[in-house]
């Protein structure tokens, strides 16, 4: 689904990571940048979360590689994965990696995640649309009820 990226490849700017992710972002039709979103791995019933792109500090090349691998495009929701479709993500974002300059929270949580996952873990990509969605669902709901309690308990 992923561009082939080759091995020497850098975005090495800000200008680089925009272009990458705004060329991402133009293969899924109706995409729309996410409020929030997260990724997951669960084993059994218990999830792990990685990094939370919470409301208001979403980062654009990362959740655009995500909806692309997972099938988001501007609705919220819950969308299962496998351990190969991260590594599709993981792979897509390696050349973000040499932006040194920038942290990546999602690049560095989402491959520790992978990096323990068991035979029999999945991963969970949860997208809020918009800030302001009500959840369909109870994945969506706990998402939601999790990403609104990181908030109240950051704002002073």
């Amino acid at each position: 689904m992923f561009p082939s990226v080759a091995s020497d490849e850098a975005w090495t700017t800000d200008e680089a990571l925009a272009e990458a992710r705004t060329a991402i972002a133009a293969k899924i039709p109706g995409y729309r940048t996410p409020a929030a979103y997260a990724l997951a791995r669960m084993d059994g019933s218990e999830l792990e979360f990685g990094h939370i792109n919470r409301i208001g500090e979403v980062r654009g090349l990362p959740a655009a590689a995500l909806a692309l691998e997972c099938g988001y495009s501007d609705e919220t929701g819950v969308y299962r994965m496998t351990c190969n479709q991260v590594a599709a993500v993981l792979e897509c974002l390696a050349p973000a990696e040499a932006a040194t300059h920038v942290p990546h929270p999602n690049i560095w949580t989402w491959s520790e995640l992978l990096l323990q996952a068991q035979p029999d873990s999945s991963f969970l990509a949860f997208f809020l649309a918009d800030a302001e969605d009500i959840a369909a669902t109870h994945d969506e709901a706990q998402f939601q009820a999790f990403v609104r309690a990181i908030d109240r308990a950051t704002t002073y």
